[in-house]
């Protein structure tokens, strides 16, 4: 099997953060969060920025029940966290419950980092990446799932890892259905190759296990991509008019972080590459206007009208980074509405000023 110490670029891309673990759990707190009041019916208040601070990696999803579920990477990387609110704003001061833990020891015992939150065939799901206590660089993408309606209770159960086809540095699983049928879309080190991670797609047998081949939609290949490490990371996919949208983050989680775009047919075959079309600059970047720097990992949501596209992604306040930027907890969740162009395709602007003070 081939691990990421064997290659020299993946496992030095992401440190330790020291004392990240704690003992495990699986069962989910039997608190469940209060609400933040609404604002008025199908109309929404200016978004709050920076909406949650020290949260990377950010995940929204608003479900059936009109209420957005908010959960992202925590800067200790031992944790999967959830909120939720009846407004993108309420989410900023929701309240917060632990519903699992990393384990002493063992796999998933290090470097949780960005789960999603999805609800299939009637029970949620999280994705998220970790791995073993004892081997903190050997990083898989994992399942946890909960039958119960509210993932705020019930327990959540570890459904084990994504097998991929090669045991290598793997993260950032997402997923979406398309024409009756369910796809993954993650980031993962390809052997052989000199990147640190490339995008790959396959169809799902169930929400835990891939079926038929895995097929690598990108690589790292332009300059913006290849920034201190050659990194495509980070997909999320929206349907919008007849076409599929593949964003993603690329190069070193500094200044230098920014999104790609991938953009298919809503007709065409998701598990063909040559489906997709490639920008060849970057969609989102760091902003000096607007002093946001490293934008990316980015999700969609839909503002409270339930019309309006919004983008969900992280970002720092400031460009400097002392030592490894995974070390700097300062990645903080921001929302902003997401343009269209004439032609259809999505204008993503610049990451907008902040609106509230943090305290980094």
């Amino acid at each position: 099997m081939s691990r990421d110490h064997d290659l020299p670029e993946a496992p030095s891309r992401r440190l330790l953060l020291k004392g990240a673990a704690a003992a495990g759990v699986l069962a989910a707190s039997s608190a469940t969060p209060a609400l933040a009041s609404p604002t008025a019916p199908g109309k929404a208040a200016p978004h709050v920025n920076p909406l949650v601070s020290q949260r990377a990696d950010p995940h929204i999803t608003r479900h059936t029940d009109g209420l957005y579920y908010f959960t992202a990477t925590v800067p200790e990387y031992d944790r999967i966290i959830l909120r939720r609110a009846r407004t993108l704003n309420g989410l900023s001061t929701a309240a917060e419950s632990v519903i699992w833990r990393a384990h002493a020891t063992g796999p998933m015992g290090a470097h949780i980092w960005a789960p999603e939150l999805h609800r299939i065939g009637g029970k949620w799901y999280i994705y998220f990446a970790s791995a073993p206590a004892e081997d903190v660089w050997a990083i898989r993408i994992w399942v946890l799932e909960n039958a119960g309606p509210d993932p705020f209770k019930g327990t959540w159960v570890e459904r084990g890892q994504v097998k991929t086809a090669w045991e290598t540095f793997s993260l950032d699983a997402t997923t979406f259905k398309h024409h009756g049928t369910r796809y993954l879309v993650w980031a993962q080190h390809e052997p052989g190759t000199d990147n640190n991670t490339a995008l790959w797609i396959s169809r799902m047998a169930n929400p835990w296990t891939l079926t038929g081949p895995q097929v690598r939609l990108s690589t790292p290949e332009y300059d913006w991509e290849c920034v201190g490490y050659k990194v495509n990371e980070g997909p999320y996919v929206l349907q919008r008019n007849g076409r599929l949208f593949l964003t993603y983050s690329a190069s070193a989680t500094d200044w230098h972080y920014c999104m790609g775009l991938l953009t298919a047919d809503i007709h065409s075959d998701p598990m063909d590459a040559r489906s997709w079309r490639k920008s060849p600059v970057p969609v989102f970047t760091s902003n000096d206007t607007t002093k946001q720097y490293g934008p990316g990992h980015n999700c969609f949501t839909v503002a409270e009208d339930g019309r309006t596209d919004v983008l969900v992604y992280h970002a720092r306040q400031y460009k400097e980074i002392t030592g490894d930027p995974l070390h700097d907890p300062n990645r903080h969740t921001r929302v902003q509405k997401l343009g269209w162009k004439p032609d259809g395709t999505p204008d993503f602007g610049v990451p907008v000023a902040d609106t509230a003070k943090t305290g980094a």
